[in-house]
């Protein structure tokens, strides 16, 4: 139930508060979304996306860009985040 209302609560932001917390804190938000939402559906590539996400430089930083990417243009993370 908690991790339901903490992605509608992220969701539920305005889209300049969601850019602006991608902006500074995206390398977080990438791993962390992406695991609360494996708790929520239990899609396993959900679940090793986030842990990549937060655990991997490269993959920390590919994820930022595209979130912020997909923030801005569907309101949404989208990718990889079933």
């Amino acid at each position: 139930m908690a991790s339901s209302s903490l992605t509608k609560t992220y969701e539920d932001l305005p889209k300049i508060a969601k850019i602006l917390l991608q902006i500074f804190f995206g390398y977080i938000i990438s791993g962390v979304y992406r695991i609360i939402r494996f708790l929520e559906t239990k899609n396993t590539i959900t679940l090793v996306v986030g842990i990549l996400a937060l655990v991997t430089g490269i993959g920390n930083g590919i994820f930022w860009i595209v979130d912020l990417v997909t923030e801005i243009l569907h309101n949404k993370v989208t990718v990889l985040a079933d």
